[in-house]
This record gives C-alpha cells, structure tokens and sequence, in this order.
C-alpha cells in the first residue's frame, strides 16, 4: 500500500492500481504468490491445531480452520485462553492490513497475550489472493449487509457463537488499514452483530467506491456513510501517516460521533509518543467514540511487537486499549 501511495501521489494512477490488484505484465508479484501458496496450503489443512506460535510464553491454544458460508469461504486463525469462563465468553475479530496473514497480524498486535489475561476469544479471519493479490480486504467494493466481505465475517462470527460458546452480546470487530477499513464498512451493515469496534489507521464505511476512489480517499477523504443505528468505536491513528491521511479521522467522527464536541486529554508513554484522547459522550454519558492521536506515528499498530509488519512501539499499547473499551460495551 506504501509503494501505491507513492505511485499515486506522482499521478501514476494505473500503475498504482495495478500494483493493488497485484498485476505487474501480467502476473503476480513474488510475494503475493507466495501469500496464495500459504493460502492454498491452509486450505488443505483446514482443521489443525497447535499450541500458541511463541511455545512457552502464552499457555491458550491456536486453531487454524476454514469457514465456508453462503458468501464465501475464508481461512482463520483462532486463539483460545487457557482458562475458560464460567459463562460465554466475548469474541474479538481482528482483520489484518494488507500482505499480512492472520499469524502476523496476531505477532504485530500482540492481541493474544492480552486475549489470555482477560479470557477473550480471539478470531484473525484471512484474506485471500484470489479475492485480492495483496491480501487488502475489498473496504472499498464489498459495503453490503448479504453479500461479499462483510457477509463472510457475519457468517464466521455466527459459527464461533454456535460452536465455541462466544457470547453474541459481546462481539467486537477491529482492524489495521485495510481491515479497519472493512471495520467501519461491518459496522454500518451489521450494527446488530457487533457490540463496539476497533479502526486503527483505517478510513469510514462509504469513503470510496472503487480502487480509484479508495485512493483518493486515503489522501483526502469523502464523506462517512451514517450507521443505521449507533454502534461505539474506538479509533487510532498516526498524525505523520504518510499512507492513510489522519483526516480520515474526521470522517470516523462523521460516521460514529453525535455531533457534540469531545472531552480531550493528552498523556504519552514512556516509549516516547505523545497521544490526545477524545471523547464524544452520548446524552446518557456513555462514550460512543473514543479517538487517540498518537503524534509522530506513521503507518503501523501503536504500541505493538517491535520488529513485526507495520508497528509502531513506542506508542500506547493499541491492543490494550481496545480490549478495555470494547469490555465495557455489550449488545
């Protein structure tokens, strides 16, 4: 996404749009082909399971399986405590960035250790090459309620309250760039599935309508779709994101804030970003959007794993936050 940003900004639309779509002469790049062969592979195995990727550090179990719905298929990935709770537990839906997979993501954002303390599931649906060569969830084309994206994470949702127990009252979904795009598209059609969700350097349901227009909106964004109904959300960006333009942050405002102005704060973190919270309360004092400016950060997950796909650890832990938000909001 970095690189067609770049391409867009020099006027270089097709070839931007090429890149997303993974042509290049008429083939896919190496990594997205290596993305389908791991795919593919998934695919294959659709029902192993292994103890956590880190052995020894986290004690719950992984899942890898495939959903098939009447939208479609994905694969996922599933982290599961170590310690069950008496009654139903809540499910967090955690949608990659682009080039990324389910494992990575769960790396980056370090959402299962934070899974672990509060006894969450944890769902990281996959994207797939055939849908898109570089692993972008379609935010841009797939905006229906019974069909496409939006459509598959619903039914993938239904079968992890049917057959894990999640409890249907407590479902939140949230995501990176592309995912957090695809975040706000579910939020406005399915606000009676999701109790609250997470947007982490992403854009509002109806910023764009295609490849172009996606663009378009990542630099300078259009108008937010309204929701149906209310639904609370908490969001993150970089103010020095050079790939998805904080004012995207306003047409989150747009699409989840009343209208009334927020209560603001400043704080930082000893890794050294400063952040402002702001939050927009609802006529009953309850926070219906919660939005931090994490200052200085570009384009990656604040406060997650250092070394890992598009972090930012300095910054306040992200995952941390948006697990204490979502706990105290339920459907």
């Amino acid at each position: 996404m970095i690189d067609a940003t770049k391409l867009v900004r020099t006027g270089s639309l097709t070839e931007a749009t090429a890149l997303i779509q993974g042509r290049d002469g008429g083939s896919l790049p190496q990594s997205a082909t290596s993305a389908s062969r791991k795919v593919r592979q998934a695919l294959r195995s659709p029902a192993a399971t292994s103890r956590a990727e880190d052995q020894g550090v986290l004690p719950g179990t992984v899942q890898t399986s495939l959903h098939r719905g009447p939208a479609g298929e994905r694969p996922y990935r599933l982290y599961l405590p170590s310690v069950s709770t008496a009654s139903a537990p809540p499910l967090v839906v955690m949608l990659h960035g682009g080039t990324q997979d389910g494992a990575t993501f769960a790396r980056s954002t370090g959402m299962d250790a934070v899974a672990e303390r509060h006894r969450l599931l944890v769902a990281y649906p996959e994207q797939v090459t055939s849908a898109n060569p570089m692993r972008y969830w379609n935010w841009f084309s797939d905006q229906e309620r019974t069909s496409g994206e939006p459509a598959i994470i619903a039914s993938l949702i239904a079968e992890l309250v049917r057959t894990h127990g999640a409890d249907p009252r407590r479902v939140y979904v949230a995501g990176f760039s592309a995912g957090a795009a695809m975040a706000a598209v579910f939020a406005s059609t399915h606000p009676d599935v999701v109790a609250a969700v997470g947007i982490h350097s992403g854009l509002a349901a109806g910023a764009a309508r295609d490849v172009s227009s996606a663009f378009t909106a990542m630099r300078s964004p259009g108008p937010a779709r309204p929701l149906p109904r209310p639904v609370p959300a908490i969001t993150f960006h970089g103010d020095a994101d050079p790939t998805v333009n904080i004012a995207n942050s306003v047409r989150l405002a747009d699409q989840f804030g009343l209208g009334t102005r927020p209560q603001t704060e400043r704080g930082g973190t000893a890794g050294g970003r400063s952040y402002t919270v702001s939050r927009h309360h609802t006529d009953h004092n309850e926070i219906a959007l919660e939005q931090w400016v994490i200052h200085g950060m570009a384009h990656g997950w604040s406060g997650g794993s250092a070394g890992s796909s598009y972090t930012d650890p300095a910054g306040p832990d992200a995952s941390a936050e948006l697990v204490r938000f979502f706990l105290t909001h339920q459907r």
